[in-house]
């Protein structure tokens, strides 16, 4: 399942520049970096947060004259269709039903494409069908309807257990589809709002007694944006027990991780044991305040493998990749590659944290043990950070094998305590700046062993700064 946690927004677009080409490329040039940034930053942050303060969670409209809806299924169908109305206040959710009940007969023909109007159409939470095209034109806004009573309860996963906030029944998500084939959502710059503001203030005033439900399962490329701060656990896509999957070509900016990939909670992971593997995300700018740009965990007792992440820019962010899990997850993390990560203005760059201890009752076996094995490092540049690497392993949970290569960040503070270590097995290839800590072998650029280690278990944590 692919989830954006956020009940926020998010925009979605076609035919928008090819970002294996230019992602790549400004990311070697800082010039043009800082220009992409402070465009970013000023639009997608400063007037969004502003519009949103004044609107609520109006869609920023950029006064881009509407293009015709191109025909991507053997058939089309219009909201319109079937009584739909998008004047913000007409409830729409019988409308949404038939289209996609319609379009549920059209399998074997290729299936069917719904098309949303310009306008404001007020819902509550539908379900998707195999073989379908969701498509929203210029201005057109999916309006999730903030009375909770239209929201459907559903069990928690089974790989949890229990909601992540609350034990019992969870909401479910707002756009939903359970063993679909072949389904797209895209369009000209629409949005799909989950009308997140008044979730976060119930949950914040602890009004709510289910676990908040998600946005929307994805596909295709997406802009992400939820408040960076005080909107709680605004993951923005979080892949849980997902395989073959690529996430390529957004820009995210959410209150807590931009990407997640769990794989279930502790002995229910375990014992459901649907792992998350084979997963490429490329060519992705992201924010997150909070927490992390990319993280794996902590929820992985299912297992994580093969997964690559590059081509990734984190900016103005408390984090930017992360490991996380503790005792009791079990399952693994490993054959993980980084390739050409870029930080600017962030806390603590790489994160590896073996005790993040929540657990969803006390029957977790706390001697169910996570591996950590196989990561690798390679091409990792930047500036304005404060830690650039901080791998806290464990003597319980010992991080093996670990490979850092080609990086060059810099530096906030030049304290001695940057790179820090503790519990960990690895390599360093070349030179690399800052120093690397003493826990790693020394290699030369040809590969060749120069110093081993004898300080693998030594710790030189510091969380003070």
């Amino acid at each position: 399942m692919v989830e954006i946690l956020s009940l926020g927004r998010f925009h979605l677009h076609q035919n928008r520049p090819d970002l294996r080409r230019w992602v790549p490329a400004f990311l070697s040039s800082h010039k043009t970096l800082f220009t992409v940034l402070w465009l970013a930053a000023f639009a997608s942050v400063f007037i969004w947060q502003r519009n949103a303060v004044v609107g609520g969670f109006s869609f920023l409209r950029w006064g881009v004259a509407s293009r015709p809806i191109p025909r991507l299924r053997p058939v089309a169908f219009n909201l319109t269709d079937f009584g739909g109305v998008g004047d913000g206040v007409t409830l729409n959710t019988e409308a949404f039903q038939r289209a996609v009940y319609a379009i549920s007969k059209l399998g074997k023909k290729g299936g069917g494409q719904l098309n949303v109007p310009p306008g404001r159409w007020l819902t509550a939470p539908f379900n998707l069908t195999s073989h379908m095209t969701l498509f929203l034109a210029d201005d057109a806004e999916i309006l999730a309807i903030e009375n909770e009573k239209y929201w459907p309860l559903m069990p928690p996963l089974p790989s949890y257990g229990y909601g992540r906030e609350h034990h019992g029944p969870r909401f479910g998500s707002f756009i939903h589809g359970q063993n679909l084939k072949d389904v797209v959502i895209t369009g000209h710059n629409g949005t799909i709002n989950g009308q997140g503001q008044a979730w976060w203030k119930k949950y914040r005033q602890k009004l709510l007694n289910n676990t908040r439900g998600p946005l929307v399962q994805i596909m295709w490329n997406v802009t992400i944006l939820a408040p960076i701060f005080e909107a709680p656990n605004t993951d923005g896509i979080d892949p849980d027990s997902c395989e073959d999957m690529v996430i390529e070509d957004c820009y995210i900016s959410v209150g807590d991780d931009a990407i997640a990939i769990k794989s279930g909670w502790d002995q229910y992971g375990i014992a459901y044991g649907r792992p998350s593997m084979n997963i490429l995300i490329r060519n992705l700018v992201v924010q997150s305040m909070v927490s992390a740009g990319v993280s794996i965990g902590s929820e992985m007792s299912g297992g994580v493998s093969n997964v690559t992440v590059e081509n990734l820019l984190v900016w103005s962010s408390r984090r930017a990749v992360r490991i996380k899990t503790a005792p009791g997850r079990g399952g693994y993390v490993q054959n993980i590659n980084y390739r050409n990560l870029t930080f600017d203005n962030v806390r603590v760059g790489i994160v590896i944290k073996t005790d993040y201890n929540e657990h969803p009752d006390e029957g977790y076996d706390p001697k169910a043990l996570p591996i950590l094995k196989d990561i690798s490092f390679i091409g990792v540049h930047g500036q304005g950070v404060r830690v650039p690497v901080r791998i806290h392993g464990s003597e319980e949970i010992l991080v093996r094998n670990i490979t850092f290569q080609d990086m060059s960040v810099g530096l906030t503070y030049k304290k001695k305590h940057i790179f820090q270590c503790a519990f960990v097995q690895g390599r360093v290839i070349g030179t690399i700046f800052p120093a690397p800590c003493e826990n790693l072998d020394l290699y030369d650029e040809q590969k060749r062993l120069v110093k081993r280690s004898m300080s693998q278990n030594v710790t030189d944590i510091d969380y003070d700064f």
